[in-house]
């Protein structure tokens, strides 16, 4: 039985923020006594993947006008000057103006309504866009050349440059203390600097100073409580302090306050119900409330509210879970929320967009290991009513896979691992939260994996790295678009 996780938790930063800025507004209406203040708000978003060279004219309802020059590997935050009064409407429109052809941009959920209500929580629909390549071939393509080394059980993350650092895993000389890029633009794989400790089944956290935060894992000598900083501007790697407890597949989110949540996980003898907090601001952890429920090779998802919900996983007490929890940040305690519809570990789960044309903040999540096998369900996690409901069934029974929220808004689910087909497997397929269904894609992975990583990159690729092939610890990596 493979009790490892799948590695990707929506506590990686989403690559699309939704921004609404409320700012304090005017006044206006006024009767013969006292004048009544009619609110206003400051209505904006976020340019995502413009890059130098090019400029986009956005324009709001037809009237506000504002044009962005690129930078690379920045989102751009923007803002309407005109305030719109609750209940009004707002419609972007986008015109590139420097140059088209080269790099065109796509407005994401750009039309909706002013709730004064929603405005304190910046989570909303606002007026997104990103640019990147035209069209979409949703084909899987080798990258120019392969990782330096055979992973698997690693970590992956974007770095804010735009580059993706990839650390540790297995390969076939056992447990990996080294660390490679991939440079998107050159499209080639480069050496880091290798980690202070060789380790798998570790979490990778960006941190807000961009650094990133690498927590606990498998090593040589079993479960390691040990941390670690990378630091982009300088290419090393220092020790930080050490988690409370030692730990392995569990999961790492990062908190709007800036510190990070680790929650359960496996010590080598029994699953954890205990969490701790990493502040970056004072390098220390510390304890915080324990879960309800102890469990590992579950999910972890940062929520509108700014809540997190965990789901599922293994416990070595009563075996696959479905029940569900939320951490509070501003309480720091837990609380059980619905269980899920099906037990399941080694899944995935996916914030989808905070969009009107879409249920607003739920949580899909997708397959994973059930009582005898793996599954093809998925569910969705609504926030609001704090229940689960069934979504369609995917095409193919897979665990130890990866899903990720592509900037049209669908989720493409890549690879995993079937125990009908008794196969590592190369399929694909994407969700539609637009229709709520799920549709093969058209052209398998070049090489099929299990417990690989996928990493959207700033101009709308998906960057597919090692994991375990039907040959072992594979070095390929391939893009999707």
């Amino acid at each position: 039985m493979r009790l490892l996780p799948a590695k990707f938790w929506p506590d990686a930063v989403p690559l699309i923020a939704l921004l609404l800025a409320a700012c304090g507004g005017g006044g206006g209406a006024t009767n013969s006594t006292t004048p009544v203040l009619v609110a206003t708000y400051s209505v904006g978003g976020t340019v995502t993947g413009l890059t130098p060279g090019n400029s986009i004219t956005i324009t709001n309802n037809g009237t506000d006008n504002l044009t962005l020059s690129g930078a690379s590997g920045v989102s751009q935050t923007f803002t309407f000057a005109t305030k719109l009064p609750n209940g009004a409407t707002y419609k972007l429109t986008l015109s590139t103006t420097s140059p088209n052809s080269v790099q065109p941009c796509t407005s994401i959920y750009g039309t909706g309504v002013v709730n004064g209500a929603d405005v304190p929580g910046i989570n909303l629909p606002g007026m997104n866009v990103f640019c990147g390549l035209a069209g979409g071939s949703n084909r899987f393509t080798a990258t120019g050349n392969s990782m330096t080394t055979a992973r698997y059980n690693h970590a992956a993350t974007l770095l804010p440059n735009g580059q993706v650092l990839v650390s540790g895993g297995q390969g076939t000389a056992g447990v990996l203390p080294s660390a490679e890029l991939y440079d998107p633009v050159a499209g080639v794989w480069v050496t880091a600097n290798q980690m202070t400790t060789a380790r798998y089944n570790h979490t990778a956290t960006l941190l807000p100073n961009g650094k990133v935060l690498v927590s606990g894992g498998l090593g040589m000598a079993g479960s390691l409580p040990s941390a670690e900083l990378y630091d982009p501007a300088t290419g090393l790697w220092a020790t930080a302090a050490s988690m409370n407890i030692p730990r392995y597949s569990h999961t790492a989110t990062l908190l709007p306050n800036g510190k990070v949540l680790v929650s359960g996980g496996y010590n080598g003898l029994v699953a954890l119900t205990s969490a701790e907090l990493y502040d970056p601001a004072t390098g220390l952890w510390t304890a915080t409330a324990s879960m309800k429920v102890p469990r590992y090779s579950h999910t972890a998802t940062l929520l509108p509210n700014g809540k997190v919900l965990v789901s599922g996983g293994y416990s070595t007490y009563s075996g696959v879970l479905s029940s569900a929890e939320l951490y509070n940040p501003a309480s720091e305690t837990w609380t059980a929320t619905a269980s899920m519809n099906v037990p399941r570990y080694s899944h995935t789960a996916t914030l989808l967009p905070d969009g009107r044309a879409l249920p607003n903040g739920k949580v899909l999540v997708s397959g994973g290991h059930g009582a005898t096998g793996a599954i093809n369900s998925a569910e969705l996690y609504d926030p609001v009513s704090g229940a689960w409901t069934y979504a369609a069934l995917m095409s193919e029974s897979r665990y130890l896979h990866t899903a990720t929220l592509l900037p049209n808004g669908s989720v493409l689910v890549s690879g995993g691992y079937s125990t009908y087909s008794g196969a590592i497997l190369g399929s694909a397929e994407l969700y539609y939260p637009y229709t709520g269904t799920w549709i093969p894609n058209a052209y398998p992975l070049v090489t099929p994996r299990e417990f690989h990583t996928a990493t959207l990159l700033l101009d709308g690729k998906v960057l597919i790295s090692g994991g375990q092939g039907p040959a072992g610890a594979h070095r390929g990596a391939e893009l999707y678009f």
